[in-house]
């Protein structure tokens, strides 16, 4: 237990690549993350990466230490979240990431209603379209529509949702509105962009039959924030695939339409990610329980978009 620092130095180092940011992750400097990196090293008698100016490589050594390090951190991890099962207590820090759309429309709204019911819980709400962070910032819960392939983290279905084009009003007063999918190619579209590429191709069925259409990338807006790919669109910017839950109360108000609303692309249902652990923290199943809760009530108002 003399080391243990030193050891989840040495994890959050091969999970990140990079001494300096699991030091920062940990509130090291990099000469004190150094250090106690060769602190261990010199108690093992081992050497468990291979430096460079560009990055660290575990040795062999380090890659059969790694296994048990991580092996003996979660059981202490487990015996910990055990403890706090066993008192019951709603407390704590909790950080919740959320696309940016649904984080700021929604989710924040529901948050603040489970502080209120728990207000031992220091929340952190992280928002981005991303999902490369979900590990490395150590997110306790996240909600995506979709589940991730290549996700370690257990994945529980809250409620079914819907992609769909929309535009407002003005915009399909000014340009028409399309009755097929081969029509968008005369209409302008926002995009959203990631780290896997641009969202412009879409697959549409309607009663057997199929249509494809991709969106011109170099005529199109793009971003990578859902919540401003919205906002273009309710100003009448263009047409764009949203989400069913990010767009609903804009539905209901009338400052966007949907298109084609008989043709459907495969659904995405939306997903409460978490880590895989036998001991879950009372403050995670507690706000998980209380956003199946939401998302029920709320699928009740959606359900007339979600057909």
């Amino acid at each position: 237990m003399d080391n243990l620092g030193d050891i989840r130095l040495f994890v959050e180092a091969a999970s990140l690549g990079s001494l300096s940011a699991a030091g920062r992750k940990l509130g090291l400097s990099p000469a004190a993350a150094s250090a106690r990196l060769v602190k261990l090293e010199g108690a093992l008698h081992t050497q468990l990466f291979e430096r460079s100016t560009r990055k660290l490589r575990l040795t062999d050594e380090g890659r059969m230490y790694l296994v048990h390090c991580q092996h003996a951190l979660q059981t202490l991890d487990d015996a910990r979240a055990a403890l706090q099962a066993g008192r019951e207590t709603v407390s704590g820090a909790l950080r919740v990431s959320a696309t940016s759309d649904f984080g700021r429309v929604t989710l924040r709204h529901w948050l603040d209603e489970f502080n209120a019911r728990h207000p031992q819980v220091a929340l952190t709400l992280v928002l981005s379209d991303s999902l490369s962070h979900l590990l490395q910032d150590d997110i306790d819960l996240a909600i995506r529509f979709g589940v991730p392939a290549d996700s370690a983290m257990i994945a529980k279905r809250m409620a079914d949702n819907r992609r769909v084009l929309c535009a407002s009003p003005a915009y399909l007063a000014r340009h028409g509105t399309p009755s097929h999918p081969d029509d968008l190619g005369e209409h302008a579209f926002i995009l959203l962009a990631s780290a896997a590429g641009v969202a412009n191709q879409w697959r549409f069925a309607r009663d057997g039959e199929t249509a494809l259409f991709a969106a011109n990338i170099e005529a199109s807006r793009q971003t990578n924030d859902g919540a401003l790919a919205r906002e273009w669109v309710v100003e009448g910017r263009g047409v764009a695939m949203k989400s069913i839950w990010d767009i609903g109360a804009d539905l209901r108000a009338g400052r966007l339409q949907l298109l084609l609303p008989e043709w459907r692309t495969p659904d995405v249902p939306v997903h409460a990610l978490f880590q895989r652990t036998p001991y879950m923290a009372p403050r995670v199943r507690s706000l998980v329980d209380f956003l199946q809760e939401k998302f029920t009530e709320a699928s009740e108002a959606l359900a007339p978009f979600l057909r």
